[in-house]
């Protein structure tokens, strides 16, 4: 029922969803809200890119359809020049050039990029290139006048996500083996520069902001990394507050927020303005680092001291090595990422005052499967789109603050 999903601004802040574009036989792998106009460009796994318009009755409907020979799973929109990139399931990435009215679409070239899905395209009209990561294990870059490939690099395993940093020509590539690469890309090769672990799961997503050199990583682990690239120090912090797959990241640089989705529909909205702590590396140890007593694979003082030996856990907080009975409370830690319970050693849980855990993030109900986010900052709007076909379009002003529709900074 669309009324009852659908209502004026409630008390609380949280988005309000103003559309739902049902249609798609299959996955939607991409929507992106067209800038200025009051419209969505989307893609699926049933083979169709269709662009969606609102009419005067508020609904919106397709006035662009068009079946492709494989399965889309992924697509970036260039609006200074209409061009639609669309990646496929056979590693191909079509090129199209749309009308100023949105009603027609011509297609321009098909690019071979890949021998298996494309997982990401970024358009460089500058350098008249198109990158695209894929799961043949490799970034390709190829030239948009031409359409020869000028360059590529192998991975270990599946690329999953691209960001690039247009000034620099430096690419962050994630993978599924939880590993980030950045690489200078140049015309015709390029050079590894550094490689970023920290995920214990493959990486979905990855968002690039240049102003503030920040790079933020969201994996199968359901955790979100926030690199400092620009920062001497190299800072890592982590954001814990998803319970599935992080999906789809964007950071909102004049309200310093960060907007994330997860597989399971959820979507938060991080506070990114408070100064946030590290946290600690796991410490190692063969004994609990509170009451001595043993860990079950340390043989000799389990035998020395005729102990049972205890399994190793370790405190969010200090990081340090610690037993079951060390470690029995939980606590949230959202200065350092924790969002939710976390296991803590006593003596930490005890330093945690009450106020140090109060939130810094908010946390909303997509009500759908995302596969999908991205915001038009512009307007505050967000389309999210998913596994179950549907494509919804939010209002996100309730949640990331006036300034951005207005564009002053509260800075």
């Amino acid at each position: 029922n669309m009324a009852a999903e659908i209502h004026s601004r409630p008390q609380s802040s949280r988005p309000v969803l103003l559309s739902k574009i049902e249609g798609h036989q299959d996955t939607v792998t991409a929507a992106l809200l067209i800038p200025k106009e009051d419209g969505v460009i989307t893609a699926s796994e049933d083979r169709t890119i269709r662009v969606w318009l609102k009419r005067d009755s508020g609904q919106y409907w397709p006035s662009i359809y068009h079946t492709m020979a494989s399965p889309c799973s992924t697509m970036t929109y260039h609006h200074d020049s209409r061009r639609i990139f669309v990646g496929q399931d056979n590693g191909a990435i079509m090129e199209f050039h749309v009308s100023e009215d949105f009603n027609k679409m011509n297609f321009i070239k098909t690019y071979p990029a890949h021998q298996n899905r494309v997982s990401a395209i970024i358009f460089s009209v500058a350098a008249e290139w198109v990158i695209s990561t894929g799961h043949d294990k490799c970034i390709s870059w190829m030239c948009t006048r031409s359409g020869n490939m000028l360059g590529r690099h192998f991975f270990t395993s599946w690329a999953s996500c691209l960001q690039y940093d247009f000034d620099t020509q430096y690419a962050f590539v994630g993978d599924y083996s939880g590993q980030i690469t950045l690489l200078k890309l140049e015309q015709n090769t390029c050079s590894v520069i550094t490689t970023l672990k920290g995920h214990e799961g493959s990486i979905a997503c990855l968002w690039w902001d240049p102003i503030q050199r920040l790079l933020f990583s969201g994996a199968s682990d359901n955790s979100i990394i926030m690199w400092d690239i620009g920062g001497r120090k190299g800072r890592t912090l982590l954001l814990q507050g998803h319970h599935d797959r992080v999906q789809s990241l964007c950071y909102l640089q004049l309200t310093r927020q960060l907007v994330s989705c997860s597989s399971d529909g959820g979507i938060a909205v991080w506070n990114m303005d408070v100064s946030r702590e590290e946290a600690p590396q796991w410490l190692e140890s063969d004994s609990c680092q509170k009451c001595e007593q043993p860990f079950f694979w340390n043989i000799k003082q389990m035998w020395d001291t005729k102990t049972l030996g205890l399994r190793q856990h370790h405190c969010r907080k200090c990081g340090q090595a610690v037993c079951g009975k060390c470690s029995s409370k939980r606590s949230s830690y959202p200065i350092m990422g924790f969002e939710f319970q976390v296991r803590v050693c006593d003596s930490c849980y005890d330093s945690i005052k009450e106020e140090d855990r109060t939130s810094l993030a908010t946390f909303h109900e997509g009500k759908h499967n995302i596969s999908h986010m991205s915001m038009d900052v512009a307007r505050g709007l967000m389309v999210t789109c998913g596994t179950d076909r549907v494509v919804k379009i939010w209002d996100m002003t309730p949640v990331v603050g006036c300034s951005l529709a207005t564009g002053f900074s509260p800075h």
